[in-house]
C-alpha cells in the first residue's frame, strides 16, 4: 500500500492556521470534507477526539497521525497538513507538531488503516524527509515528494 493511493493532492493543506489540538483536527476535517463526502463533520471530529483521549497520536519529532473510524466513508481517506507555526498537540515528547497525517477509515475494517499507519510512520521516521516536506511550497510539491520517496522504497 502506498500513501499516494489514499492521499489526494487536493487533501494537502500547507500553512495550517490552528495552534491547538482540537482546532487542528477541525481544520483537517474541513479539508477532508472539501474533497470527500463525509456527511456530518462533527461526527468525524468527535471520533478523532475520542481516539485522542485514549492517548495522543502526536508521536513525537513534530509529527501527529490522528485517526479514527466512521461509517461515513467506504474506503480509507487521508489528508496531510503542514503547520509552519507548530501546534500544541500534547505530543508524546511534549514538542509542537508541524506535520499531520489525518486518516479516516470505514468502521468495519482494520487492515487498511493499520497498513497506512505503518507506511506513514516509516516515511516520517526520516527526519531529512520531514524537513523537505516542511519546505514544500505547494500541495503538488508535497505529493510529488511523497511519490518519489515511495518509488525509492518499492
Amino acid at each position: 500500500m502506498k500513501i499516494t493511493e489514499f492521499l489526494d493532492k487536493r487533501g494537502i493543506k500547507l500553512g495550517m492556521e490552528a495552534t491547538e489540538k482540537e482546532d487542528a483536527i477541525k481544520e483537517l476535517v474541513d479539508v477532508l470534507a472539501s474533497i470527500k463526502d463525509i456527511g456530518d463533520k462533527k461526527t468525524i471530529v468527535r471520533a478523532l477526539i475520542e481516539r485522542e483521549s485514549l492517548g495522543s497520536t502526536g508521536i513525537g519529532q513534530g509529527i501527529a497521525i490522528p485517526h479514527g473510524k466512521t461509517d461515513r466513508v467506504d474506503t480509507l481517506v487521508s489528508v496531510l497538513g503542514i503547520s509552519y507555526k507548530g501546534v500544541n498537540f500534547e505530543a508524546l515528547d511534549g514538542e509542537p507538531v508541524y506535520i499531520f497525517f489525518l486518516l479516516v477509515a470505514p468502521k468495519e475494517t482494520s487492515g487498511p488503516h493499520l497498513k497506512a499507519l505503518a507506511q506513514i510512520s516509516r516515511l516520517l521516521r526520516d527526519t531529512y524527509f520531514c524537513e523537505l516536506l516542511k519546505r514544500c511550497k505547494t500541495p503538488a510539491e508535497v505529493y510529488d515528494l511523497i511519490s518519489r520517496e515511495e518509488s525509492k522504497k518499492h
